[in-house]
């Protein structure tokens, strides 16, 4: 039965992960070096900041939007064109714009920059909060507790080691267990020993 739970578990727990992951396709989407032409923008703009070329004041959103893409390829690295799809898919093409912005003005200290939730508003059960509405919720909170049972069990299973129960134990066993705990005294152990024989 544990191996049975197990097995579904572990079954839950990849088809919920491998959803997740985005497809070949959909990670290479945009392969016209949008991002890149982006980040090298941002680079100049950031350089220019840095040495009082350019002042805070005289930045534009779209100035900010590339800062935000630069800084966001400086900590993602060759992940970022992936990470912008994913927030394409999230928050839609005008909050993946707003997060750069809010990402741009924050690392370039020209501001706190607000970061734009997921999609716009509460809408509805399927698709609210950008695709993340209540029934994506559920669906991470039903993850989460899946995951973290499975850990709890295959931390049981593979951690304890096998008790043997009292069936696989002589009644002699038994008594002498007893005995050791302090349950009986010597000369109940060694009356009961003797009826034992």
């Amino acid at each position: 039965m544990k191996r049975f739970v197990i097995l579904v578990v572990t079954f839950f727990l990849l088809f919920f992960l491998l959803r997740g992951i985005p497809t070949q396709a959909q990670t290479t989407s945009a392969t016209d070096n949008h991002t890149a032409s982006e980040e090298a923008e941002g680079k100049v703009i950031w350089e220019k900041l840095q040495a009082k070329q350019l002042e805070c004041k005289n930045l534009t959103n779209d100035n900010f939007e590339v800062l935000g893409e630069y800084f966001m390829g400086q900590m993602a690295g060759s992940s970022h064109e992936v990470m912008n799809n994913m927030m394409v898919r999230m928050m839609g093409e005008e909050g993946e714009k707003q997060m750069h912005i809010a990402m741009g003005k924050r690392n370039s200290g020209c501001g706190g920059g607000f970061m734009p939730m997921m999609g716009s508003g509460w809408g509805n059960l399927m698709g609210g909060w950008g695709g993340f509405g209540i029934l994506g919720w559920l669906s991470m909170l039903l993850f989460w507790v899946l995951l973290i049972l499975s850990v709890i069990a295959l931390i049981r299973y593979f951690g304890s080691p096998k008790k043997s129960s009292d069936k696989d134990k002589s009644p002699l066993d038994i008594l002498k267990e007893r005995y050791a705990r302090g349950e009986i005294s010597k000369k109940e152990f060694e009356e009961m020993k003797k009826d034992l024989r």
